[in-house]
């Protein structure tokens, strides 16, 4: 989460010269190049049904960055993550299939209104929509992160649905960015953005998803906007009222409940000494 904040902000910082579309194309083609040359996957031995979770897991990773750079673009860093919780924050609320997750529902509501700061037109409301797109968008990507993971070995599947990602973003992003891609200090940077908010966190991510209950990584990746905004305060100086930390605060809360009570709602479900879900079986609930 460290490295993903950091370089979103650098992200920021090259958006004049390159745009937000233009900066998703550099950091896919540079995490396609380096993961590519890591993991030198084999195109051998793969189904239909693989190759198309390839390709769905690709389109997404292209999506979900685009409509995140272009929230970033509108709205400051911690306000535009804690909106992209909301997406997986929703759907882990749904799958706890217990009325008592509702006031985790409740809660993040708050938190949404705190977030506001008194006044959700002070926030850019094409942002918002942005970034609302991305929080739906991130929950298909945890979804195919951890279905890819279990069909290749290592990081094959990362790998290629990076590469098919960065194929889906170049005419788009060659549009939006121009003549300014091809410098070599905006290269350079670009270069350092692919490694930070995607080729090391996807990486991790995906290993994580292979070895670390569902439910607990989902508890720490509801830390996110947190660091986000730590990260925007020290970069960028995007400097948050106090209701607006509350907003985060209560998301967080928000999120670690509906985890815990999504995963206290298949325990029951599971035979004894059974653990939660794991490399080997289906991720449990789609989470933040």
């Amino acid at each position: 989460m460290a490295c993903q904040e950091v370089g979103a902000s650098v992200a920021v910082v090259l958006f004049p010269q390159t745009g937000p579309l233009g900066m998703v194309m550099l950091r896919l083609v540079f995490s396609a190049i380096v993961l590519l040359l890591i993991a030198r996957p084999s195109l051998r031995g793969h189904g239909r049904a693989n190759w198309l979770a390839v390709l769905g897991f690709g389109a997404t990773l292209a999506l979900m960055n685009g409509l995140f750079y272009l929230a970033l673009s509108r709205l400051p860093l911690g306000v535009t993550v804690t909106i992209e919780v909301l997406g997986p924050l929703v759907l882990s609320i749904l799958a706890s299939r217990r009325a008592s997750a509702w006031l985790w529902a409740l809660l993040a509501f708050a938190g949404v209104l705190a977030l506001g700061g008194g006044g959700w037109d002070r926030l850019d409301p094409i942002g918002v929509l942005f970034a609302l797109g991305a929080a739906a968008t991130w929950a298909l990507y945890i979804l195919s992160s951890a279905r890819v993971g279990r069909a290749f070995p290592r990081l094959d599947g990362l790998a290629l649905a990076m590469a098919a990602g960065a194929l889906l973003s170049l005419p788009v992003g060659i549009a939006a960015g121009g003549a300014a891609l091809f410098r070599p200090e905006v290269l350079g940077l670009g270069a350092a953005v692919a490694v930070l908010s995607s080729t090391i966190p996807y990486a991790l991510e995906l290993i994580a998803l292979r070895r670390l209950a569902a439910s607990a990584f989902a508890i720490l990746m509801s830390l996110s906007p947190a660091t986000a905004s730590i990260a925007g305060l020290l970069i960028l100086h995007q400097r948050l009222s106090w209701l607006e930390v509350v907003g985060i605060v209560l998301v967080i809360l928000a999120s670690i409940g509906a985890v815990r009570a999504a995963a206290r709602a298949d325990a029951p479900t599971r035979p004894r000494g059974a653990r939660d879900a794991g490399p080997d079986e289906p991720f449990a609930e789609p989470v933040a």
